[in-house]
């Protein structure tokens, strides 16, 4: 016994000695840029707003908690899947390597995803049940076919532009693949709107923030001096989304209350 508890410490203590040394390689010549994302409460998926249709048959018979505040009585994303941070060079980029996207739980994981055109999608189903993904309209070259449970289906981007993805056999969930040249790199924000993006080369570059497959908020300039270095631009944040006028019933509402 005493032989193998010997051999498992060693074992371990090589473990440790690897993973800090592979985290260590990680960050050599690795520079940065951290940000800052505010006013994500504001944003609408425009797959909320037809649920609300009275034709959609939509229902939900929960009731507001008065010990909740009035700002999160509402829906707003969660952007850890929803919102999609890029960094965005001034030439066009190579093909990024593969990128994975979940499907399970109604929903994908990311919804919006920005990527260079020639780019390996897998779209990997957790569910235990198939699921049948489709791309809207002609040119995404993404017919409907069944990725059955635990499976896999992979798809490459065609050319730049905006590709909405949905499923056959569940119409709500929605995603949206940005193809766009000049993306270096792509991050998603905590849940406090912190984001956090890696640069292998020193250069001018800008920030953009997209939601639903469309870019939100003002692009931020940011200049990485050399290897290293951090650029942080949490002191401007990136406003996605101004507070929504309240519409003449609602305004009926708080007059009554």
């Amino acid at each position: 016994m005493r032989p193998l508890i010997g051999q498992f410490l060693k074992w371990r203590h090589v473990c440790a000695l690897a993973a800090v040394s592979l985290s260590l390689a990680g960050s050599v010549d690795a520079a940065g840029v951290r940000g800052k994302i505010t006013g994500f409460l504001n944003l609408r998926n425009p797959v909320w707003a037809e649920s609300r249709a009275a034709g959609s048959h939509s229902y939900t018979f929960r009731e507001p908690s008065p010990t909740v505040k009035a700002e999160l009585r509402q829906l707003f994303p969660y952007i850890p899947k929803e919102l999609c941070v890029v960094l965005l060079a001034a030439e066009a980029q190579p093909k990024m390597p593969p990128q994975v996207v979940g499907v399970g739980g109604g929903w994908t994981t990311p919804t919006t995803l920005v990527v260079t055109p020639g780019t390996e999608i897998r779209f990997k189903n957790s569910d235990p049940f198939p699921h049948r993904l489709f791309g809207v309209g002609g040119k995404t070259a993404l017919n409907a076919g069944d990725t059955k449970a635990g499976g896999e289906r992979i798809w490459t981007v065609p050319e730049a532009g905006v590709y909405e993805i949905r499923d056959e056999l569940v119409p709500s969930l929605r995603m949206w693949i940005v193809a766009e040249e000049k993306a270096v790199r792509t991050a998603f924000p905590d849940p406090s709107g912190a984001f956090s993006l890696t640069v292998d080369a020193a250069g001018e570059y800008s920030v953009q923030v997209y939601f639903t497959g469309k870019p939100v908020g003002n692009a931020l300039p940011a200049t990485v001096a050399g290897p290293n270095a951090v650029l942080d631009l949490s002191g401007t944040p990136i406003v996605v989304a101004k507070a929504a006028p309240k519409s003449e019933a609602e305004n009926q509402k708080g007059v009554s209350e």
